[in-house]
């Protein structure tokens, strides 16, 4: 960097840098930083181009990291960064390019360097180079107070409070960025971390006064979606036909800083739908989803967490808690619209969660819209194309219906919601049926996706309890649904025969040994024969409490009444099988009166006629089935190595050496 630098393999002997990082300090009055800070570079825009730059530029690191603690240049940077952004505010209402420019150059050059200096040492030695300054050679006296907690408060300042213009696109999203960088120290433990020196400062002391502006701030640059300036936008104005030395820079850095922000995407080759998004939205979410799974501090809990889970809308006008001074009101009608529109990502959809999971406004808001679908079909999306989702998005998809399907309201209504040409389901033309009804389709598909696919039991369980939830309100079932929920039973009934078959020839082979295990295979018959219980409940459930407003379920019942006799007798379904098998007794017996070859129309006649003369004290009464999601304990477990995992495969102009990586394998990230 530095005003003759024009590519990567320039840096190792660029002057400006090992100027830098050499042996004399440079006092934050120097004119050297006005030349350090007018580099025309063009900045890397892939994982390629960015590894080269950290190998570029690690032997400059490494020589600051060796020589700050007798110079103290890195903090005579941050110094002067620091001076520049008392006036950005006003410079970003002047117009004043060449000042905001120069003081993204600072904290782009900050940035990178925290980056290689955080994932080679601990936070206690990076604490340390913040604190050093000018000394004479040998000379080590008292440290002064570092300059952590003072960046910190200036990022999340710059953030809040400096409007979002063409001009000051770049060094907001250098800010969350940079503060994501702060908190990466995570990726290089494989323990997750509960003391943290960063994670302090930021619940603590000065930056939390900021906590619900920047949660707020975070959000709305999640929901405004504003794209990267295009590149050729004129940030500085030639004056004359020649320009001069300045404006050759100066338009060398337009054309070069800009670029890295309009084509995004780390690891990926750059796409008209990756040209298009907003790499602020996206890293601005990210930041806001690491600062919420900050662990809690001994003394006090996460006050990130503690907005998300407390803020309003804007119509809300009831008082504000005052046990909880970090609530704050948002739009929930143009927050509802971003979440919509968004799920493509795992973060999007982490979001949701989080906001249903943990913030009952939001959760009581989304329940009352009545286009509900426009929230559930791009989550059923998720789960539909579930081979190309990783694993955790689509537990996260799974997780919010099963939220969502608490809720008695909501069940009713997605039934009353018809959809038109569901153009991405595959198995079959569906020209008009209700969300309800795609609902069970796309669950009832997961779960035969997981029988062959994951076995995964805590994604069947949570499959079914969302079933399970809707199936008192199940209404005016499409047939494909109905025939789906029976072939569903039709598969588990196979699988059942075939374990219990290897189940009974593995214990006579172990009968020999009393000390042997107990067999997979008996586990594995146990497992199943609580899912077959559970979907017998389910379809129990819906023929208890809405008979007559299923008869495309009756039907499909009737036509494979054979599959249910083998349960008949079995003591661990005899109690569920009554209702079922007089159902099936009581319509087969109408069906026989009326005689033989009847027509598929005929017999749904007969079905809803015997559905209106069917006795509903006949059918015994079964306790509601209700399931409520709960978190398993210690969820930092899961979704600290989750989100990391986002950071490190979805950031914006980020690269870390997958060797250095120790939170996560590269399989599971």
């Amino acid at each position: 960097m530095g005003a003759n630098s024009s590519s990567i393999s320039e840096l190792p002997e660029n002057e400006y840098l090992k100027k830098l990082s050499g042996a004399e300090p440079i006092s934050k009055n120097d004119p050297f930083w006005n030349q350090l800070l007018s580099f025309s570079f063009t900045t890397p825009t892939n994982s390629a181009d960015l590894k080269l730059l950290e190998e570029a530029t690690i032997s400059v690191c490494v020589s600051l990291v060796e020589k700050n603690p007798r110079t103290g240049n890195l903090r005579s940077l941050i110094k002067v960064f620091l001076s520049r952004t008392k006036e950005l505010k006003i410079s970003a209402e002047c117009q004043n390019h060449l000042f905001i420019w120069q003081a993204h150059n600072a904290l782009f050059i900050i940035c990178c360097l925290l980056k290689v200096f955080i994932s080679r040492m601990s936070e206690e030695e990076l604490q340390l180079h913040f604190t050093y300054e000018e000394k004479a050679p040998g000379s080590y006296g008292t440290v002064c107070e570092d300059l952590i907690e003072e960046l910190l408060c200036c990022l999340i300042q710059l953030i809040v409070e400096i409007p979002l213009l063409d001009i000051t696109y770049s060094i907001s999203l250098e800010a969350v960025t940079t503060l994501i960088v702060f908190l990466s120290c995570q990726l290089f433990h494989k323990e997750i971390l509960r003391e943290s020196i960063i994670h302090k400062y930021l619940m603590h002391g000065r930056c939390v006064p900021y906590t619900s502006r920047l949660v707020k701030t975070l959000l709305y640059n999640f929901i405004r979606q504003e794209r990267s300036p295009p590149p050729g936008t004129h940030i500085f104005q030639q004056q004359t036909d020649g320009g001069g030395l300045l404006y050759g820079i100066a338009s060398g850095v337009a054309t070069g800083l800009w670029t890295v922000f309009t084509l995004g995407g780390v690891g990926s080759k750059p796409t008209p739908q990756l040209e298009q998004c907003s790499p602020l939205a996206n890293q601005s979410l990210l930041l806001l989803l690491v600062l919420a799974n900050l662990t809690d501090a001994p003394d006090m809990p996460n006050p990130y967490r503690q907005a998300i889970m407390s803020f309003k809308n804007t119509q809300d006008s009831t008082a504000f808690s005052s046990s909880n001074p970090h609530t704050f009101q948002i739009n929930f009608n143009s927050l509802y619209t971003a979440l919509c529109e968004q799920q493509k990502s795992d973060q999007a959809t982490l979001l949701v969660y989080m906001l249903l999971h943990q913030n009952s406004n939001v959760r009581t808001y989304v329940l009352a819209r009545t286009d509900t679908e426009n929230l559930v079909l791009p989550i059923l999306e998720i789960l539909y194309h579930a081979e190309e989702r990783n694993s955790h998005h689509v537990y996260m998809a799974l997780i919010i219906l099963l939220i969502l399907t608490e809720d008695d309201g909501f069940n009713r209504s997605i039934h009353e919601v018809i959809l038109k040409n569901i153009t991405w389901y595959a198995e079959r033309v569906l020209t008009e049926i209700s969300l309800g009804s795609l609902l069970i389709l796309v669950v009832i598909r997961t779960i035969q996706y997981n029988m062959t696919r994951t076995r995964d039991k805590y994604l069947h369980t949570n499959c079914l309890a969302a079933l399970a939830n809707m199936s008192a309100q199940f209404r005016s079932l499409h047939q494909y649904a109905a025939q789906r929920i029976i072939s569903l039973f039709s598969l588990l009934s196979k699988k059942h025969n075939k374990v219990l078959e290897q189940a009974t020839q593995s214990l006579r082979a172990s009968l020999g040994s009393n000390d042997s295990p107990l067999p997979d295979y008996v586990q594995d018959l146990n497992v199943i024969e609580e899912v077959i219980r559970m979907m017998l409940e389910i379809i129990n459930s819906c023929l208890t409490n809405s008979l007559h407003h299923n008869p495309n379920l009756v039907y499909a019942l009737l036509y494979k009444r054979d599959l249910f006799e083998q349960f008949q007798t079995h003591p661990s379904f005899q109690d569920i099988m009554q209702n079922i098998d007089l159902v099936i007794s009581f319509f087969s017996s109408r069906l026989e009166q009326a005689g033989a070859e009847l027509s598929v129309e005929r017999v749904l006649e007969i079905i809803k006629q015997g559905a209106v003369a069917l006795p509903k004290d006949r059918l015994r009464k079964f306790p509601e089935l209700k399931f409520k999601y709960v978190e398993e304990e210690q969820p930092e477990e899961f979704f600290i190595p989750y989100v990391w995992s986002l950071v490190y495969n979805s950031a914006v102009a980020l690269y870390w050496n997958p060797h250095d990586i120790q939170l996560f394998t590269m399989d599971s990230g």
